[in-house]
């Protein structure tokens, strides 16, 4: 049986997590707590060097990288359930859209969610600890954006990431006025991708997204969330708070 690691339905581990459950595959949900730092631990780093969660496990592969893994699944598990475009210019478009997410959108807001949470971990710990748990991190970025969180990032770089969010926003408004879904005509990865970093974003960053100001992306958002999947995925595998584990 396919096994994910992952955070839970958020972020960069909620795309396989929903690939998975709007492709009906059956697969055993191993998820990792990072208030304890579990996926810098032997065993975690043992599966993926890289210390990074999502990883899906297939016998004897393991697939690392969220939209990787999201492709891999579609390729190696064809389903009723179609999410790539069958048309190979609007399956590039598709891609144009993961990749964006992937590259831009994502980083921006994930440094505003360290700020706002990773940061109460990180300050919750010793001195003595921190250095130990971040001699175990394998990535030398990753160790800079802990110490950032623990230390504060630079107020000039939070506001250059809410500029790059506000574009971001307003990208997704602009062609989602126009457009049900962002490729090909279809509920694809592009939309699970980017659903993945904006689903919830009316709560984080009303003052950006709003149905005043952004209709288009909320009308998206909310529809994406009613969709039975989303549901069933929210019910079974239900979000955590990282601050309730500090």
């Amino acid at each position: 049986m396919l096994k994910l690691y992952s955070f839970g339905p958020g972020a960069n581990s909620l795309k396989p997590l929903l690939t998975l459950y709007e492709k009906g595959l059956p697969f055993d949900g191993q998820r990792l707590n990072p208030a304890t730092f579990e996926h810098h631990s032997d065993w975690f780093k043992a599966i993926n060097p890289r210390g990074q969660v999502p990883a899906l496990v297939d016998g004897d592969r393991v697939i690392t990288e969220s939209t990787v893994i999201c492709e891999y699944l579609e390729d190696k598990y064809p389903t009723e359930v179609k999410l790539r475009p069958d048309d190979l210019a609007d399956r590039a478009d598709m891609r144009v859209w993961t990749k964006w997410v992937d590259e831009y959108f994502c980083w921006c807001v994930s440094t505003i969610g360290w700020q706002r949470m990773v940061s109460q971990m990180a300050k919750a710990i010793s001195a003595e600890e921190f250095e130990e748990r971040i001699k175990a991190i394998p990535i030398p970025e990753q160790q800079l954006k802990w110490r950032r969180a623990r230390d504060g990032f630079p107020q000039d770089l939070l506001d250059e990431e809410m500029r790059k969010i506000a574009v971001s926003v307003k990208r997704l408004d602009d062609h989602l006025r126009d457009n049900e879904w962002l490729a090909g005509g279809m509920y694809s990865l592009a939309d699970i991708c980017n659903y993945a970093i904006a689903g919830g974003m009316q709560f984080g960053f009303a003052e950006l997204v709003n149905k005043q100001d952004t209709p288009g992306l909320i009308r998206w958002i909310e529809q994406i969330a009613a969709r039975p999947a989303v549901k069933q995925m929210y019910a079974e595998v239900p979000m955590e708070r990282l601050a309730a584990k500090d």
